[in-house]
């Protein structure tokens, strides 16, 4: 079994352009499933004419399905299926098979047939049922004739429209002919007051709704069923999603199907989220601010500082604050708990060059970065952000390199962070043991990598030295 793509490729002569089409189709007919309360079984004539073969399937939600298993990647010679022959022979339905041609022209090849198959226990009865296999028959004949999906559409298109959100029936003047009781109940949430059967929808919508100007002829045009599309009406009450699709099956009674869905709850939600992530870039904002100042009290004391060892300290202080306060500031830029670490690392090297004098390097100091890593979660760029400053550091205050080379690697398992230096190298005793027998700079590293991040330290000696961390993506990167 393939995909419809596969399927056609391999056992049809279709064109890309044809193909498109029976993808929209299918994007769209769960609709039609609905509404019918049957299975659709979407079937494509082989190259060689020497039967069909079924290509999708979609079950309705609002009945029982008839088609227990999946057929699609099956083939039936010609002859077989008689219903589906003629539909293909002719270019018109027969019986429950509606044939799909390669272009809304009426002389357009034949290239797909949309097989009915009727469930035998309806979830729904009486006027409902009646309404729901009505329209179903208005968009299967749009459907050959091209008109399903709409080819024009107002609004973007969002979520495919459900049966059972609310369904209005429209005669061609945009009058409501039928509501469903769900339909009246989301209306009802919205401030109707008055009789709907009978009303002209548009106008009725646009009352209810609070957004004035060019919203509210869309509006009108969807809720009217004069086009096709979607659009959100909103007042102080709720709010509630219209998909509007005009009903235009040639021989047919003309129309519109609206369908009407509650949002309310949910634009709630995502206002509420909204909210949140304004405040939590707020407060990454008022952090970074605060952090900042601290810096800066700890570059105004350093200055003051009478011994050179008081002014080093002060100096590291300052960079182990400036290095967090990067993170926030890149996450009070973020909508998620995200940042970009490349950023903050370059970040970090230029913090280093300008404290270089204040940490008691002497000379020129040429760092770079190589390579990148891309987006990593908050929980982790903090801590690899005061590592690579730890480090840095040490390669300046400590091993006096003048050449710094920071190595970032990203793979599908782990980040990897190398500080490569021409420096003095490190003791042996402290290659041996740097957990405990290195400096509190060495100390913050291994503490952050193999505690916080579950991550790995190496060290090696070669013409300098050489710091590898190594993070596994388990340990909350974002991807």
């Amino acid at each position: 079994m393939g995909t419809i793509v596969e399927l056609a490729q391999e056992r049809t002569d279709l064109q890309p352009e044809e193909i498109d089409r029976l993808l929209r189709v299918i994007e769209a007919w769960n609709l039609i499933a609905d509404l019918s309360l049957s299975d659709l079984v979407l079937w494509l004539p082989t190259w060689n004419d020497g039967g069909v073969i079924a290509a999708a399937l979609v079950r309705p939600t609002t009945a029982s399905t008839t088609v227990e298993e999946d057929l699609v990647g099956r083939f039936v010679p010609k002859g077989k299926l008689p219903e589906i022959d003629q539909a293909l022979h002719f270019g018109r339905p027969v019986g429950n098979a509606f044939p799909i041609r390669s272009s809304s022209e009426s002389d357009g090849r034949v290239i797909g047939i949309v097989v009915r198959s009727t469930s035998e226990t309806s979830r729904v009865a009486g006027h409902l049922e009646e309404v729901y296999l009505s329209v179903a028959e208005d968009l299967l004949h749009m459907l050959v004739a091209g008109g399903f999906p709409p080819p024009e559409f107002v609004g973007e298109r969002g979520d495919a429209p459900r049966v059972g959100d609310g369904l209005v029936r429209l005669d061609s003047e945009g009058i409501v002919t039928y509501a469903s009781p769900n339909a009246m109940s989301v209306l009802r949430r919205l401030g109707l007051a008055t009789e709907l059967i009978g009303a002209d929808l548009g106008s009725l919508l646009v009352r209810l709704s609070h957004r004035h100007g060019p919203m509210d002829h869309n509006v009108a045009l969807i809720a009217g069923g004069k086009v096709a599309g979607q659009v959100e009406v909103e007042n102080a009450r709720a709010v509630a999603f219209v998909h509007g699709i005009p009903l235009v099956a040639p021989g047919r009674e003309q129309g519109a199907l609206i369908l009407i869905r509650d949002v309310t709850d949910v634009r709630r939600r995502e206002r509420a989220l909204i909210s949140a992530d304004a405040t939590i870039r707020e407060i990454h904002h008022r952090v970074k601010n605060n952090l900042q100042t601290v810096a800066a009290l700890l570059r105004m004391q350093a200055r003051r500082a009478e011994s050179d060892e008081t002014r080093i300290a002060l100096g590291e202080a300052e960079l182990r604050v400036a290095a967090i306060a990067v993170v926030h500031e890149t996450l009070a830029r973020q909508v998620d708990e995200t940042v970009d670490f490349d950023e903050v690392a370059d970040r970090i090297i230029a913090l280093v060059r300008d404290l270089a004098p204040a940490l008691g390097g002497e000379g020129e100091h040429r760092i770079e970065r190589v390579g990148a890593v891309g987006m990593l979660g908050a929980e982790v760029a903090t801590p690899l952000a005061m590592c690579v400053s730890e480090l840095l550091q040490n390669a300046v205050e400590h091993a006096h390199a003048s050449v710094i080379e920071l190595n970032l690697t990203r793979t599908d398992s782990s980040v990897v962070i190398a500080v490569v230096d021409n420096g003095a190298g490190i003791d042996a005793e402290v290659l041996a043991d740097p957990a405990n027998s290195g400096g509190l700079g060495l100390q913050i590293v291994y503490s952050l990598v193999t505690g916080e991040l579950q991550g790995s330290v190496n060290l090696l000696n070669d013409q300098g030295l050489i710091v590898t961390i190594t993070v596994p993506v388990s340990s909350g990167i974002a991807l």
